[in-house]
């Protein structure tokens, strides 16, 4: 490494690198492909349940399992992640999530039982935890502040664009091959992104710091644990169940005594004093609201392409690229606008967007309304979305010192997977609970009854009936879900029109990052704004 490259990535944490890294745009192409490879899993398994379940004889919980899993530890595990990437240097945390997460998904595809498959899907889960915060945190070292918004720009269009292609992706592998292609494809996307960072993306030395913060790291894995597991278990379990309630309970003890140990550190995991920076606050905030409606939306779309339409897998997951097209192009373009509307103008207007996007969807769509209508409101909300990503990502780098960067990519993270989490929870309960109110209406008896369940259970049920019947059962459960889903997205749109109010009232006015822009210091930090 030559020594202009040595001081752009090594520099004291006051400094401020003007110029950036020499390999800078290459890495970035590298390590955005590398959060697609990663982000892409989880939505290409989706489509791959059916298949599994019947290769492994898996039941509905062991399937529930295998997705949770994954999902529980990245989560429970990001601030510690964050924190070991900060000591031992982001591109080896990297290196070292992305051959867990790699070697996690062969061994997955070789599974012969449920119980195997859960256990290599929480190891890439650990993978992908480490995987995360480090590529934004490799971002923020390479690049000068007047150069990071077309970074976050690309960063953000990567992460969504890899959930959102996913449900193609699958559908595309189980045409031809089986469940495991599910993990297998994971495989070279993984060995391109490892040979790629060793020849083109720069180290980041790790940081001088006292012990390890262990306290903080046992809190932290046992609090967002305990958080995950309940919100992912509560549509099942119910939210006033009292394992449900315990384990929100016990969280709401765990991140007090988390805060309080913070507090009296010198050098904290965490530095929670951030919470108390509006402008970090809000834009994390955006964050979650982003993703709580990316994928509280697609969970419930998947669903009324495959069995209200009739769509197959492959067509059903074409049906997210307006989603996909028009985030990564906002994306793209966002900082563009952002240089005229500024942070707070782009959150404000994405949010809008999103809640007029899922507004429209939720008061049009019915059970034979034709794709090319949904795709138009689609595209607004995915635009909308893109607008967001990147000026979150911004707000929330620009709360903290360079040297804090790898602690507010986790944090970014964290409230990205959370959001997610709690849309997927909240939508799906709401969607569920209006569909059995809807179906009650049916007066279903006998074995047709566990069609007023769910839409799968329905059309499971039609199956085995003649085809009158059959006929009146779909038609009566296919308009109660799409009745279930509006509403569903009514709330979501609902959330985001909140969003955008109290961003709009809210948000600190931050200039546009300029060539002299500074990073904050460690009092600029955590301003009580």
């Amino acid at each position: 490494m030559s020594s202009t490259e040595t001081r752009s990535l090594a520099a004291p944490p006051g400094d401020v690198d003007l110029v950036g890294h020499p390999r800078r745009w290459a890495a970035l192409f590298v390590l955005s492909s590398t959060l697609v490879a990663v982000t892409l899993d989880n939505s290409v398994l989706n489509t791959a349940l059916p298949a599994l379940a019947k290769a492994l004889d898996a039941s509905t919980a062991d399937l529930q399992w295998i997705t949770d899993a994954y999902t529980l530890v990245f989560a429970a595990l990001l601030l510690l992640a964050g924190s070991l990437g900060t000591r031992f240097g982001a591109r080896r945390a990297l290196l070292g999530g992305l051959v867990l997460f790699g070697g996690g998904s062969a061994v997955a595809a070789l599974s012969s039982t449920s119980g195997e498959l859960i256990f290599w899907r929480a190891t890439m889960g650990l993978g992908a935890a480490f995987v995360m915060p480090a590529t934004l945190a490799i971002i923020i070292r390479m690049f000068p502040p007047a150069e990071r918004p077309k970074a976050f720009g690309a960063w953000s269009a990567a992460a969504g664009v890899g959930v959102l292609i996913g449900p193609v992706t699958g559908g595309a592998l189980l045409m031809r091959f089986s469940w495991s292609s599910a993990f297998w494809i994971n495989v070279p996307l993984v060995l391109a992104a490892i040979v790629g960072i060793l020849r083109i993306v720069p180290g980041v030395p790790g940081q001088r710091t006292g012990r390890l913060d262990l306290p903080a790291a046992v809190l932290s894995v046992v609090g967002l644990g305990l958080l995950v597991d309940a919100i992912i278990e509560a549509p099942e379990r119910g939210w006033t169940d009292r394992v449900t309630l315990v384990e929100l309970a016990v969280f709401v003890v765990v991140g007090a005594l988390f805060v309080g140990w913070e507090l009296r550190r010198d050098e904290p995991m965490v530095q929670v004093r951030l919470f108390a920076n509006r402008g970090f606050v809000l834009a994390a905030a955006t964050l979650g609201v982003t993703f709580f409606a990316l994928f509280g939306t697609l969970f419930v779309l998947s669903q009324y392409f495959q069995l209200v339409h009739g769509y197959s897998t492959l067509k059903a997951g074409l049906g997210a690229m307006p989603f996909a097209v028009s985030m990564a192009v906002m994306s793209a373009l966002s900082p563009v606008v952002t240089a005229r509307l500024r942070i707070r103008g782009m959150l404000v207007v994405g949010l809008a967007a999103v809640a007029v996007g899922l507004g429209i969807l939720a008061l049009t769509t019915a059970t034979d309304t034709p794709f090319v209508a949904l795709a138009g409101e689609m595209a607004l909300v995915g635009a909308g979305m893109g607008m967001m990503m990147a000026p979150a990502s911004m707000e929330i780098a620009a709360s903290v010192p360079v040297r804090f960067s790898a602690m507010a990519s986790a944090m970014n993270s964290v409230v990205r997977e959370l959001g997610g989490v709690l849309g997927i929870a909240v939508v799906g309960t709401l969607v569920s609970s209006h569909y059995r109110s809807e179906m009650a209406d049916q007066h279903l008896t006998g074995p047709s009854a566990v069609a007023a369940h769910d839409l799968p259970a329905a059309h499971v049920v039609a199956g085995h009936l003649p085809p009158p019947s059959a006929d009146r059962l779909t038609s009566a459960a296919d308009h109660a879900f799409t009745v279930a889903m509006n509403n569903g997205a009514l709330v979501a749109a609902a959330v985001a029109a909140i969003g955008a109010v109290v961003v709009g009232f809210g948000l600190p006015r931050r200039p546009a990052p300029g060539p002299g822009a500074a990073e904050p210091t460690d009092n600029q930090a955590v301003p009580a704004t």
